[in-house]
Parts: structure tokens; C-alpha cells; sequence
């Protein structure tokens, strides 16, 4: 590690409780900006040369990261006073003829206190042929997490990741509870398909934990993906947690800011589309 990211790091922070980690995340508004960078442990990653560089960028736009063990340790003074959320699993999309495994467990709320974490993400698949793996594993994480004051989110999807066609209404919407009752304190899920904000208003409202969007893979297409973040946020979510559609375009810094505008500011999608031309 960096001697500059040494003297940083929030692991020479006071010890932190439940909120003060939360509202690393969570800013006065309610409301929250968080960029996963977490892809390098499930698929090849590309356009992400220098992370590191990439969060000093992206830092006066955004409220927190979701990062690997990793770039937890290597990343910490760049992230410092940022909320920082380790990455609790690994997951892989189905390869053929490699089975899709599900998402499995390979860090815990100690080793996420240990680096200085402020939270803790993994996936909550469902339904899923290693369903019932993946629920007692999620089920010790939110144990363990709620005895170290540590929030925990849960990346909740139908079926796996990269699954798009059957994220519909129905199948967000249980994934989303199912989340919920299983103990998490964040839910992140996606936008489903061909849904209106009315329809996305009825997921969070079935929802008694605070919801954020995420994006997927990059869409190519500003005004799809903020018209998207508009709906949700119009619908009651609390933000997002947007990754590829973030670092993999051309210009991160300035589609941040639009999401942040969306996000903190209750921008129209049209003053938003500004901040890539301003």
C-alpha cells in the first residue's frame, strides 16, 4: 500500500456505529450516489486501468463505492470520507460448460471492520438452483453484520446476474422482499423491464428498507439510462448504485454528475443531459 494511502486509510478512524457507517452512504437528503467497482471478480473488466485514479476522479460527485477486498486495502486513502462497501461474494455468469454457481461467500463483517468498511454487499438470488446455499450464507452475514454495527446490503435479483429477461415486475418485486425479510438495510435491484415509475412505486412500497437502482451493463445511451434513475427516484428510491454505466463511459466524471443531479437535486432527465455538454 501507498504510504499516502496509509496515513488515509479509514482503518486509523475511531471505532464507527450502525449510523455513522450508514450516513457515510445516506447523506443529510435521505438520499445516496454509490459507484460499484466491484466487476473484476465476475467478469473481465474493461476501461478501469487505474481504479484508484478513477475514485480521486469521481470523489466530488459520488457518495460511496463497492469494492473487493482489494481495492479496499490498495484504495482506502482514495476513498477516504466516502462511504465504503466491501463486496462480501463472488459470482460468475454461466460459461459453457461452466455451470452458474450462484454467488458464494468469501469475506465477512470482521474483515470488512477490518479495512476500514462502512458496509457490507452480497447477492440474494432467487429463485436459483443453489438457492438454498446462498440464503444461510446471507442469512450469517446479516447476523454477524448486525453484532458489528455494520449495514448490509443486498443485491437482490431474479434468477442471477446478467438475467435481464426475467427481471420483470413480478420477479423484482419478491427478490426485493425477499431481501427485506432475510435482514438487509439497503436493497439494491434493478429497474424491470418495460416498467413505468407507478410500477416501480408499487416495489418500493411493498419494501419496508430503503431501495437503490442499479444500471447493468452500459447501455450506450444517456438519456435511457437517467430517464430510468428519474423514474425510480420519482418512485420513492432512495438513489443508485450505478457501476459500468458509470466507468465505462466516455466521460465518467460528467454522467456522475448527472446522476448526482438526478439524485440530490431532483433534476429533470433534460437538465441532467446537461452536465455531458456544460
Amino acid at each position: 500500500m501507498h504510504l499516502d494511502s496509509c496515513l488515509n486509510s479509514p482503518l486509523l478512524e475511531s471505532e464507527m456505529n450502525f449510523d455513522s457507517n450508514l450516513s457515510r452512504f445516506i447523506q443529510s437528503d435521505g438520499r445516496t450516489v454509490i459507484i460499484p467497482i466491484d466487476h473484476g471478480i465476475a467478469i473481465p473488466v474493461t476501461g478501469m486501468p487505474d481504479p484508484v485514479a478513477l475514485i480521486e476522479e469521481l470523489n466530488p460527485e459520488v457518495d460511496g463505492y463497492v469494492v473487493n477486498f482489494g481495492l479496499a486495502r490498495m484504495g482506502a486513502g482514495a476513498m477516504h470520507g466516502k462511504g465504503i462497501c466491501l463486496r462480501t461474494d463472488g459470482y460468475k455468469p454461466a460459461f459453457d460448460p461452466k455451470l452458474d454457481e450462484g454467488s458464494y461467500r468469501l469475506y465477512g463483517a470482521n474483515d470488512a471492520s477490518m479495512l476500514g468498511c462502512n458496509a457490507v454487499m452480497n447477492m440474494l438470488y432467487t429463485p436459483h438452483p443453489h438457492e438454498a446455499r446462498i440464503f444461510r450464507e446471507v442469512a450469517e452475514l446479516v447476523s454477524e453484520s448486525f453484532e458489528a454495527d455494520m449495514p448490509v446490503i443486498l443485491e437482490a435479483l431474479p434468477f442471477g446476474v446478467g438475467r435481464p429477461a426475467d427481471y420483470s415486475l413480478e420477479n423484482i418485486a419478491f427478490a426485493v422482499r425477499m431481501a427485506a425479510e432475510l435482514g438487509a438495510d439497503i436493497v439494491k435491484t434493478a429497474f424491470p423491464n418495460n416498467a413505468s415509475s407507478d410500477d416501480f412505486r408499487s416495489i418500493v412500497e411493498s419494501c419496508y428498507v430503503p431501495l437503490v437502482v442499479l444500471g447493468g451493463s452500459a447501455m450506450g445511451d444517456d438519456q435511457a439510462l437517467l430517464s430510468m434513475v428519474k423514474s425510480a427516484i420519482d418512485a420513492g428510491a432512495i438513489g443508485v448504485a450505478i457501476g459500468r454505466n458509470v466507468w465505462q463511459h466516455p466521460t465518467p466524471v460528467r454522467i456522475a454528475r448527472a446522476l448526482r443531479t438526478i439524485v440530490h437535486d431532483d433534476a429533470s432527465v433534460d437538465s441532467a443531459l446537461k452536465c455531458l455538454t456544460d
